[in-house]
């Protein structure tokens, strides 16, 4: 069964201890990719302060 990584930033680590990992990659090219002027992207409260940047 694959663990959750809370406070795990090593991607080395993830792959090789089976933690569960989520590839935003293509959401990112498809950001990008998308040619809008105004990208609204929700996130639930509280869900950390870190946000990916384009």
């Amino acid at each position: 069964m694959k663990k959750l990584p809370r406070g795990i930033s090593n991607f080395k680590e993830l792959i090789e201890e089976n933690y569960y990992y989520a590839d935003k990659s293509l959401l990112i090219k498809e950001v990008i990719d998308d040619h809008n002027k105004i990208i609204l992207i929700l996130r639930p409260r509280r869900f950390g302060k870190t946000l990916f940047l384009v």
